[in-house]
């Protein structure tokens, strides 16, 4: 176990932060020994570090999920169902399952991150969500020490929200998640710009591998690489209002981007208001809104984390006061703020 250990390679932001404790572990046993060694401290979980800004030393224990391995578990005409360990890299997994043919995570490509992060957030893009396709997962219980099963159900998944981010915040850590994976693909192409992008390419029949590159030339024109430029992917939630308030906001703005969500939900396109609000390539020291993505923040080198956590507070309030409509940050902020605005 290290002590007074620097987190930078650790987090996408590449902010320079330290933890009182750290450690990483590679199975239950190993993990076990972690906790007992330091019972008392403040604990975090680190994954791939990339949907997280920290705003100063971490006072307390910081273990870094490495459980690895993949393994089929079940199938039957419709579905293969795959296990695969929480530390695992996501990205990587999604080109695994590409190549044995396993569909349904083509759309999350290049994601930043690891497996076991995915659930927590219920991550998605263009068009899928895990929930889609989550089978379940194994969960180690810190208090017991017991490792419990959850159901997609139990999960209680919503629009970039699990019940590990409220409910039972703080209380498991995801060991390994199980997909149910399709043998007989069903595309989803009818999201952003990745018919145009088949389309571009001349691909009139594509393939799950299509699919999964077209949104890897997608997401690599319009997003920094965290290898180059710090930042956490998409820093904000796009807002869901309901049909008077989207019916207001449009009459001001006819070209408002927008998704029909239900018959009385619309979600908008956070990244379109802070564009319109004229804050894309907004800067503020060392750190900014990116000048090809206002949903993306970024540290151009040398920002405290407070500086963007700052940045983010400026762009809710503008955002609020031109358009009436309260943005919420999708980056976890360590250590957490109640009543943080």
């Amino acid at each position: 176990m290290e002590h007074n250990y620097s987190l930078q390679p650790f987090n996408t932001f590449g902010i320079e932060v330290k933890a009182k404790y750290f450690a990483t572990f590679s199975n239950t046993r190993e993990l076990e020994t972690c906790l007992k060694a330091q019972p008392n401290e403040p604990l975090l979980i680190l994954g791939g570090g990339s949907n997280l800004l920290f705003t100063q030393d971490f006072d307390g224990l910081v273990l870094r999920n490495q459980i690895t391995g993949i393994s089929i578990v079940k199938e039957n005409d419709q579905n293969i169902y795959v296990k695969v360990g929480a530390g695992e890299i996501w990205h990587e997994f999604v080109l695994h399952c590409i190549e044995k043919n396993w569909a349904g995570l083509e759309n999350l490509s290049l994601i930043p991150g690891s497996v076991g992060a995915s659930p927590m957030q219920n991550i998605g893009a263009y068009g899928v969500e895990i929930k889609d396709v989550f089978h379940e997962l194994s969960a180690y219980h810190i208090e017991s020490g017991a490792i419990h099963t959850f159901s997609k159900e139990q999960c209680q998944f919503g629009y970039r929200e699990s019940i590990f981010k409220r409910a039972l915040k703080n209380q498991y850590i995801i060991i390994d998640v199980t997909f149910a994976l399709a043998k007989n693909p069903k595309l989803q192409t009818s999201y952003g710009a990745i018919q145009n992008e088949l389309d571009i390419k001349g691909i009139q029949n594509p393939t799950i591998r299509d699919i999964s590159n077209a949104v890897i030339a997608i997401r690599q024109s319009k997003l920094p690489d965290p290898a180059i430029l710090g930042n956490a992917g998409s820093f904000f939630k796009n807002p869901v209002v309901d049909s008077a308030t989207f019916s207001s906001i449009q009459q001001k703005f006819p070209d408002v981007a927008h998704y029909v969500v239900s018959a009385n939900e619309i979600k908008l396109a956070a990244g379109w208001l802070i564009e319109r609000a004229g804050l894309k390539g907004y800067r503020q020291g060392n750190c900014g809104v990116h000048q090809k993505q206002a949903l993306v923040l970024v540290n151009y080198g040398g920002s405290l984390g407070q500086q963007i956590l700052d940045l983010s507070t400026h762009i809710i309030h503008t955002i609020l006061d031109q358009f009436g409509i309260m943005l919420e940050r999708e980056v976890n902020i360590i250590p957490s703020y109640e009543n943080i605005v």
